[in-house]
C-alpha cells in the first residue's frame, strides 16, 4: 500500500512540466510579436518583474509552509488571514475556470484540424447533419466526459498526460529556437530589422497609441497566469518542502526567459510586413497568428536552403501541422490539470460543511462526485452555447466578460494574504525568499499594483471604445461570484454557530 502511494508523488521534473503546461502558452510568443514586434519583450519583462516572479516566490513560500495541507490557495489564505476572505477569493477563481473549460473544450479542435489538414477546417466539420458550431459542441461534450473519466482514475493518469503536454510545448519551442537560428545563420541577418527604436516601438500601427500599449501590458500579465493552479498539488509532491518551491522558482525563471528569447527569435525569420500582411491569404487573427507565423518559418527555411517555391510551401505546412499537434497536446495537458486542481482546492480545502456530503467524497485522490457535477455544469453550458443560436453566443460573450477579471482578481487576494502569512510567527516557514519586511511589502505592493492596473484597464477599456455592456459585465462578474461565495460562507457560519 505504501508503495502505491509513493508512486503517485510528483517528482521535480514532473512538477516543472505540470507548471510549464499550465502557465506557458507558446501562442503568446507569435501573438506578442504580431501585436508589438520586438517591443513586446520589454513589456513581457516588465510583467515578469512586477508580477510573475515576485508572485511565484510568494507561492513557493506558501507551498513549503503548507506542504501538508490539501486546500491549495484556500488553505494558504485561510491560515494567513481568515477563512471568509479565503473562500470568496477561491470561489471567484474557481468560477472563472468553468468558463475556461467551456471555451477550450470547443476551441481545442482548431489545433487538431491544423495538425491533420494544415489549416483550420473546423467550421466545415459535420456530425449527424449538424453545422460546424454544433459539431464542435458535441465534440467538446465528449471531450469533457473523456477527461473527467480519465482524471477520476487518479493523479497517475493526470501526470502522464500533462508530462506529454509539457514535453510537446518544450519541443515546439526548441523547433522555434533551432529554426530561427538556422534561418539567421543561412541568411546572415534578422528578417525583422533590429534597432533601438524597434525594441520600444511596435511595427503594428494599432499598437502605437498609449492606451493600446497599456492594453498590451494587460495581455502580458495575463500570459503569466495559471501558476496558482498547481498550489493544490503541494501535498502530492515528493519532499514538498524542498521540491515545490524549487519547482516553482525554476519554472518561473524558465517561463519568463522563454517568452523573451522566443519573441526575439521570431524576428530571425519573420519580417513583420511580409508575414502578417503578404504571406498567405488568411485573415490574421489572434486565433490563427501562431500557425501563420510557424508556417512562415518553414517557408523561410525552404527559401534559405534554396528549395523551390512549392517545396518551401510544403515545409511550412508540415511545421504548421506539427504546431497544431503540439498545441493540441499542450491544451490537453492543461485541461487535465485544470479539470482537477482548482476543484480539488475548492472542495478539499474549504470547510466540508459548506458542501453536500456527497461532493466531499474522495476516490483515487480526487473529489470524484464533485468532478462529475463539474462536468455536468460545463456540458450544460457547452450545449446551450452550441445549440442556442445567436442568443447563446451573446450569453457566452457575457460569461467570458464576467470571468476576465475574476480569473486574476484572486492574485490580489493571495498577495494581500501574504502579509498576514509573513506576520504570523506560528506558521513554520521552511523556505524563505522574502527575508525582510521591506522586501515583503515591496513584493506584495508591485503584484497588487500590476494586477490591479491590469484589471482596471480591462474594465474601462471597452467603455472607452463604446462597449459599455462589456465594462458592466466585467464588474458584475466578480461582484456576483463574490456575493454567491459570501452567501455560502454566511450559511456555513450560521450552521456552525448552531
Amino acid at each position: 500500500m505504501a508503495q502505491t502511494k509513493k508512486s503517485t508523488k510528483l517528482t521535480l521534473s514532473a512538477l516543472i512540466l505540470m507548471i510549464f503546461t499550465s502557465v506557458f502558452g507558446f501562442t503568446n510568443i507569435p501573438r506578442a510579436f504580431y501585436l508589438m514586434g520586438y517591443a513586446s519583450i520589454f513589456w513581457y519583462i516588465i510583467a515578469a518583474v512586477t508580477f510573475f516572479i515576485p508572485f511565484a516566490f510568494m507561492l513557493a513560500e506558501y507551498g513549503a509552509a503548507f506542504k501538508d495541507y490539501k486546500g491549495g490557495i484556500y488553505s494558504w489564505m485561510a491560515n494567513s488571514l481568515n477563512p471568509k476572505f479565503a473562500f470568496i477569493g477561491t470561489f471567484m477563481w474557481y468560477a472563472s475556470y468553468i468558463v475556461w473549460m467551456v471555451n477550450v473544450g470547443s476551441g481545442i479542435w482548431i489545433p487538431l484540424s491544423n495538425a491533420i489538414f494544415g489549416v483550420d477546417k473546423t467550421q466545415q466539420w459535420s456530425l449527424f447533419g449538424l453545422n460546424g458550431v454544433q459539431t464542435l459542441g458535441v465534440l467538446a461534450i465528449l471531450w469533457v466526459l473523456l477527461i473527467t473519466f480519465v482524471s477520476s482514475k487518479g493523479l497517475d493518469s493526470i501526470k502522464r498526460i500533462t508530462s506529454i503536454g509539457g514535453t510537446a510545448v518544450a519541443l515546439i519551442n526548441i523547433i522555434l529556437l533551432i529554426g530561427g537560428l538556422f534561418v539567421l545563420f543561412l541568411n546572415g541577418h534578422m528578417a525583422e530589422p533590429l534597432s533601438v527604436k524597434a525594441l520600444f516601438v511596435s511595427p503594428n500601427q494599432d499598437f502605437t497609441a498609449m492606451i493600446a500599449v497599456f492594453s498590451f501590458l494587460v495581455y502580458a500579465i495575463f500570459a503569466y497566469g495559471g501558476l496558482e493552479v498547481v498550489g493544490g498539488l503541494v501535498d502530492e509532491t515528493e519532499n514538498a518542502a524542498v521540491t515545490f518551491p524549487r519547482g516553482i522558482t525554476i519554472s518561473a525563471i524558465i517561463i519568463a526567459a522563454g517568452y523573451a528569447i522566443g519573441i526575439f527569435i521570431m524576428g530571425a525569420f519573420t519580417n513583420w510586413n511580409f508575414a502578417f500582411t503578404k504571406f498567405g491569404s488568411a485573415q490574421v487573427t489572434l486565433g490563427n497568428v501562431a500557425y501563420i507565423a510557424m508556417n512562415n518559418m518553414g517557408y523561410q527555411i525552404g527559401h534559405a536552403l534554396y528549395l523551390s517555391e512549392a517545396a518551401s510551401i510544403q515545409v511550412g505546412q508540415w511545421i504548421s501541422r506539427y504546431m497544431g499537434l503540439s498545441m493540441f497536446l499542450a491544451l490537453s495537458g492543461a485541461f487535465f490539470t485544470l479539470i482537477f486542481s482548482p476543484l480539488k482546492q475548492l472542495i478539499e480545502g474549504t470547510p466540508k460543511v459548506i458542501w453536500p456530503r456527497k461532493l466531499t467524497v474522495i476516490k483515487n485522490g480526487v473529489p470524484i462526485n464533485a468532478m462529475r457535477i463539474q462536468a455536468a455544469i460545463v456540458i450544460v453550458i457547452i450545449f446551450a452555447v452550441s445549440f442556442g443560436g445567436r442568443g447563446a453566443k451573446a450569453f457566452f460573450d457575457i460569461l467570458v466578460s464576467m470571468t476576465n477579471v475574476s480569473m486574476t482578481l484572486p492574485y490580489m487576494f493571495i498577495a494581500f494574504a501574504f502579509l498576514g502569512f509573513k506576520k504570523k510567527t506560528t506558521i513554520k516557514k521552511p523556505f524563505t525568499m522574502y527575508k525582510s519586511k521591506f522586501a515583503t511589502y515591496l513584493g506584495v505592493g508591485v503584484v497588487i499594483l500590476s494586477v490591479g492596473f491590469a484589471n482596471v484597464f480591462t474594465i474601462i477599456e471597452p467603455a472607452v471604445n463604446g462597449d459599455w455592456a462589456k465594462t458592466i459585465y466585467s464588474i458584475a462578474g466578480p461582484a456576483l461570484f463574490g456575493l454567491v461565495a459570501w452567501g455560502l460562507f454566511q450559511r456555513y457560519q450560521h450552521q456552525a454557530s448552531k
